[in-house]
């Protein structure tokens, strides 16, 4: 990477009047909002499907895109749908909070719409759709199969269905789609809605010199394709059930560790197969983004599991993960790739050394340098030039919610004095001012940070299920005072765009 800088904003996030940010006019006016302030990245979070909770990090397939983010006002630009059914649609009148419960129940019968007129139009047969059928069949397939027959058992996960479609049996799923072609096609024709979407919108960022940061979680969830189908890659027992599953012992999130229950990997029959499902998984992701951040880097060179019913996280222990000869499969497949490695928490000598031969760059989160004490490695004085700064995640409190609610008057104390706070500055500001002056090569800031917003715009908190992802930017907080606040940053700490300096260094070249 060179110096430059992005910004971490969830496209679900995007002001609309959909009721959640979505592939539409709002993603391609973010990406001229970062073309005028000189930015180089937009991170955004997962994009694959959603279950139980709304967590981009817990999804019913490592591969398929959350339908949620299907543009619909595009869908009635192709004649797929009318103006009239989304305005007679309840999406939820809350611009600023996410309703989950009503953009599910609105939504649906609206794509159920446009897939019926799109195939009735003929779509199935197209050049492009069968282009990309082909490209996909290997994950689409088994996803469209896995969703019909989860939605004929009122959308329970596989393991409590009846027991003739509890392990996967290729002639009695394909009988059963065949009875239900409707809603087979349905998530078939929904995935390339998706795919056509978010390629035209990857597309215009590019052109215009901005690049995708994506995010892959390290685990998938129980309630998944994968899990029904290859319960092989899985440490499960002979009814697929999981004997082991992920979390975190007890940190600074929670006093007994965090309980993620997904199901954790066989590593080692993964291994013997040369680590073929990550490596597609991998050049998967390549295709939907520019760069990737590998969610809890840590667990593949040591992770927590706890065994399965256990009452709290704190009954797990370490394991060792793949560790280098995972990198290398992927290396020797996909060869260098631009990889953010999200080693936060727990880091240990064999962490840093598993970072360290892979070239990826770690993260560095700053309000988790100040503790009012002593020295941090969180602070920049400790930064190496081949890290991402940030002020915080997605799973952190919003930098002005930090220093309000949380941070004593101590830290408070020694975030001002370390980042030379100016007189009525925001800490938010100051915050951000102190990843943009590191030297970092890549800082990221979130949007919330650049709004000054408190911790009603907190985007997730872990170990929580209930009241995470929902936060939403509105039309009207993109200002002038924005724009030239984060312009200034970029400037003045010499973080724009590598592209548009070489565009202005071969005009300014140029005879007139």
């Amino acid at each position: 990477m060179e110096r430059s800088s992005g910004v971490l904003m969830p496209i679900t996030s995007l002001p609309n009047d959909l009721g959640i940010g979505s592939f539409g006019q709002e993603a391609y006016d973010f990406i001229d909002f970062l073309v005028r302030t000189k930015q180089t990245y937009w991170q955004v979070l997962p994009l694959t499907t959603t279950s139980y909770g709304d967590s981009p990090y817990q999804s019913f397939s490592a591969y398929a895109g959350n339908t949620h983010l299907i543009d619909l006002h595009t869908l009635v630009d192709q004649g797929l749908l009318t103006k009239d059914s989304l305005s007679q649609s309840d999406f939820g009148a809350d611009l600023t909070m996410i309703d989950y419960g009503k953009i599910f129940t609105a939504r649906r019968p609206l794509l159920e719409q446009a897939v019926q007129t799109f195939i009735e139009k003929g779509g199935l047969e197209t050049e492009r759709f069968m282009t990309f059928y082909a490209r996909n069949e290997d994950w689409l397939v088994p996803f469209a199969e896995y969703m019909t027959v989860k939605e004929g058992f009122d959308n329970k996960a596989w393991h409590e269905w009846d027991d003739d479609y509890k392990h996967y049996d290729a002639k009695r799923v394909h009988t059963y789609c065949e009875k239900e072609r409707l809603r087979y096609h349905y998530h078939l024709v929904t995935q390339y809605f998706f795919d056509e979407q978010w390629q035209a919108l990857k597309d215009y960022a590019n052109q215009k010199c901005i690049q995708i940061i994506g995010d892959i979680p390290i685990y998938v969830a129980q309630d998944s394709v994968e899990m029904w189908m290859f319960p092989e890659l899985f440490k499960v027992d002979h009814t697929g059930t999981p004997t082991m599953v992920a979390g975190t012992p007890p940190d600074g999130f929670s006093d007994t560790g965090q309980y993620w229950g997904n199901p954790v990997y066989d590593w080692e029959k993964m291994a013997n197969h040369h680590f073929d499902w990550w490596v597609k998984r991998i050049a998967h992701n390549f295709y939907l983004y520019d760069m990737l951040r590998i969610d809890h880097f840590k667990g593949f060179e040591s992770y927590w599991e706890i065994p399965f019913g256990s009452p709290d996280p704190s009954y797990g222990h370490w394991s060792k993960g793949p560790g280098k000869a995972l990198f290398k499969a992927i290396k020797d497949e996909l060869g260098e790739l631009n990889i953010i490695a999200e080693d936060l928490g727990f880091m240990n000598d064999d962490v840093v050394a598993l970072r360290e031969y892979t070239g990826f760059p770690g993260m560095k989160i700053l309000s988790f340098g100040f503790n009012g004490e002593c020295d941090s490695l969180d602070l920049p004085h400790h930064y190496p030039k081949n890290s991402v700064a940030y002020v915080g995640t997605h799973d952190n409190e919003t930098a002005r919610g930090w220093y309000e609610d949380t941070a004593t008057q101590v830290q408070r104390d020694q975030m001002s004095h370390y980042l030379s706070r100016q007189y009525g500055e925001p800490a938010a500001y100051a915050l951000d001012r102190g990843i943009a002056a590191t030297v970092s090569d890549l800082a990221v800031y979130t949007m919330q940070n650049l709004l000054n917003l408190n911790n009603s715009a907190r985007l997730n908190e872990p170990g929580t299920i209930g009241g995470n992802w929902q936060w939403r930017m509105t039309e009207d907080q993109y200002s002038e005072t924005l724009e030239e606040h984060l312009l200034d940053l970029t400037e003045t700490y010499f973080r724009t765009n590598p592209k548009l300096k070489e565009a202005d260094a071969a005009t300014a070249g140029t005879v007139k």
